[in-house]
């Protein structure tokens, strides 16, 4: 597959999405590019901001096996990986699959489950298989979780465990939309578009699993230059000898920034990683990965600036 190809499913995958979701492209075009790297991504933003409805948009252009889990209070890690049931007749155990079974996972409200529930995602978010009763399950490829999550400060919700937050490849903030863009909202359902019946704005599917497999072959070829891994280490490691930060990024968030850029580069039809890949990805992967020092919190600073701070600090390989 060509770069130019992947450039295009790209640009149609934004597309028609984009009949459905205003005034979120960002959010959008992160989203696509860690389905092309198979990675998972957690939406962090107040309700009412379109983060179940990206999900819901995107399996309509994703042709393949999609499925939702409401996390609550009470779900329990069996509701999600499935179960051995006996068989009296056969007198065996026949194992009836969860909804992780599946390509496409909505992962919606996650932090209002208990840890316990929360912790039931890593393996398959991980190594992409489920174990139950001594068996394990491998998942159908591509296998990616969106996890959708409202801001810790608000009631009923329960903090993500760290070992589950650096399995996310990205977390990406939705912030409110402008006066103009929610306008543009406003004139959809006053043309008679409603956002649950998605069929109504003409949506058409552009990837199936198939491409999404071939399109991550071919991010792998991507060049990238020593000069470019050295600009990605020289930042995360940067990371753990800042002064306000007190836990630094871990050796995966340098992978996730070289298979991300790899993606990133592809979706804009260049063969070879630039430095303004490893800049506009360090954000969404980066974010989840750091904590701050309660000193620094209590000054007013928040992890992204620090990040922006830091990107600065580092010099840019010039090519």
């Amino acid at each position: 597959m060509d770069v130019s190809q992947i450039e295009d499913y790209y640009q149609r995958s934004l597309t028609e999405v984009g009949k459905v979701l205003m005034g979120q492209e960002a959010l959008v075009e992160g989203v696509l590019i860690a389905l092309f790297c198979e990675g998972n991504v957690l939406i962090e933003g107040v309700p009412g901001l379109g983060k179940t409805l990206l999900v819901n948009a995107l399996s309509h252009v994703l042709s393949s096996k999609f499925r939702r889990i409401q996390f609550t209070p009470d779900l329990m890690p069996s509701d999600i990986t499935g179960h051995s049931v006996y068989d009296m007749h056969e007198k065996t155990f026949t194992f009836n699959e969860g909804p992780l079974f599946t390509n496409l996972l909505l992962a919606d409200e996650v932090n209002r489950a208990p840890a316990k529930t929360q912790s039931a995602l890593l393996e398959a978010m991980q190594e992409r298989q489920v174990s139950v009763d001594g068996k394990t399950y491998p998942l159908d490829r591509p296998f990616i979780t969106i996890a959708t999550q409202n801001p810790l400060e608000q009631e009923g919700t329960y903090p993500l465990p760290e070992a589950q937050l650096d399995r996310f490849m990205f977390k990406l903030i939705v912030d409110y939309p402008t006066q103009d863009q929610e306008n543009a909202i406003l004139d959809l359902y006053a043309s008679g578009k409603d956002n649950r019946d998605l069929n109504s704005f003409g949506m058409e599917a552009v990837l199936d699993a198939a491409t999404i497999m071939a399109i991550q072959k071919r991010a792998t070829e991507i060049i990238v230059e020593p000069s470019i891994i050295q600009y990605i280490t020289s930042i995360v490691s940067r990371t753990r000898s800042w002064a306000t930060i007190e836990v630094g990024a871990s050796p995966r968030a340098s992978v996730n920034l070289l298979i991300g850029t790899r993606v990133m580069a592809a979706c804009q039809g260049r063969d070879f990683v630039v430095p303004d890949d490893v800049k506009e990805l360090s954000l969404p992967i980066l974010r989840h990965r750091i904590r701050l020092h309660p000193e620094a919190e209590i000054e007013g600073m928040n992890v992204d600036d620090v990040i922006r701070d830091i990107l600065e600090s580092v010099e840019a390989p010039r090519q």
